[in-house]
């Protein structure tokens, strides 16, 4: 018997009336994992694309691939240079030399593989952790695991730190999910974004594992403190004497969030994106003004005291978590304005306050996770006045 046969012998179990009809969300989960849904819309006036959830979401996770690959080979990288003056030990350097691989930073291959081990023992902590709350508010509530969670496990995967403590990954995603989404309702009408409400939760709960020097690079008693940190300190020119330049800060050699660090990877996801129509070009435009307008600004005003007013606006883009967040969090549908002109508003909201936040804060220089949360907040009540805007201007066309 072929696994579709299977399925559909013993999918009338999992439906109403069924012996096993309580557990169908687990069903659906795994047979929508497998297998194109069967329930799609065939009438007007819904049936206006041919793409579904399930689709959506794969290709959400396609656009991350650049990210995830540039993830681990910068991870390794950063783990195997800081080893150059620090030993290794641990269960990851017994694997890695039992099997002969070494920790040759020049090595990419070695690279790759030494970062594969501290991003997939995150992966596997947040996808277990958080898909047992994603399956238990299922059950409770008797509706579909919804395929968003895979998403949403993969960003935060990216966004936190490779040094991050695996019971933390497992309790930030867990309030990332619970209070970010499903107390809500679940998909679809959550207000913030869960992956960042989660990082946001572990930033305030355990600053300690989340910000300053030593957490970026995953090698105990080893201190490497970010572009960011360092333009908050001594200003972005200093940059280069640290070993970090605009180039490679594009390209990502820097240490940082495991995913967020490379900006032509991210650039590469934006450009898949755009391309299928999954992300709105209007709010990536509207973050890129916002950011660059302010910066700017700032630039003009200029400060005897605060080296970060100085900091032109290409550099802005390329350290810290901004590119990433602009490409995946500011894109993201469901917590985002969904009127055009909200769309702009949106974006430059966030563009600006990214900008504010890095500047005008001076004991948090990374802004983009705030930022982005700050304009879910406000994304209705934009849609909002953009809406009643809408109903005035066309009351006094026709009055």
């Amino acid at each position: 018997m072929s696994m579709r046969g299977f399925f559909d012998r013993v999918e009338p179990n999992f439906h109403k009336g069924g012996k096993w009809e309580r557990f169908f969300p687990l069903y659906e989960m795994v047979e929508s994992f497998l297998y194109t849904p069967k329930t799609v819309t065939t009438a007007a006036p819904h049936a206006r694309s041919y793409i579904d959830m399930k689709r959506i979401m794969i290709y959400v996770v396609i656009a991350t691939t650049p990210c995830i690959a540039f993830a681990l080979y910068n991870t390794g990288l950063q783990t195997n240079l800081a080893l150059q003056t620090h030993g290794a030990e641990g269960w990851r350097a017994w694997i890695i030399e039992m099997l002969g691989i070494g920790f040759n930073p020049n090595n990419p291959f070695a690279n790759a593989f030494h970062g594969l081990l501290y991003f997939l023992p995150i992966y596997v902590v947040t996808v277990v952790a958080g898909g047992i709350c994603e399956v238990i508010f299922s059950l409770v509530r008797r509706h579909e695991v919804n395929e968003g969670f895979l998403v949403t496990s993969m960003l935060y995967t990216l966004i936190v730190p490779a040094s991050t403590p695996l019971w933390q990954v497992a309790l930030g995603i867990a309030f990332g999910v619970v209070i970010g989404k499903e107390v809500f309702g679940g998909t679809g009408k959550n207000f913030l974004n869960p992956a960042l409400t989660g990082r946001a939760f572990l930033y305030f709960a355990y600053p300690a594992q989340m910000s300053g020097d030593s957490v970026w690079v995953p090698v105990d008693g080893y201190s490497g403190a970010t572009a960011l940190a360092i333009a908050a300190s001594d200003g972005f020119q200093e940059l280069a004497a640290h070993g970090m330049s605009w180039w490679d800060s594009f390209i990502g050699v820097i240490p940082g969030s495991m995913g967020e660090t490379s900006t032509v990877a991210a650039l590469l996801g934006l450009c898949f994106l755009l391309a299928t129509k999954i992300a709105n070009w209007r709010m990536v435009a509207g973050c890129m003004i916002g950011m660059i307008a302010f910066s700017t600004l700032l630039n003009l005003i200029g400060s005897d005291t605060n080296p970060m007013f100085a900091m032109p606006w290409y550099w802005h883009l390329v350290i810290g978590g901004y590119a990433f967040g602009m490409v995946f969090m500011v894109t993201e549908p469901v917590s985002g304005s969904h009127t055009n002109l909200g769309r702009w508003i949106y974006g430059g909201l966030i563009g600006f306050m990214v900008v504010m936040i890095r500047v005008l804060n001076p004991a948090f220089p990374e802004g983009m996770m705030l930022a982005i949360l700050f304009g879910n907040v406000f994304a209705p009540l934009i849609d909002h006045f953009v809406v009643q805007a809408n109903i005035r201007r066309r009351a006094k066309r026709y009055a």
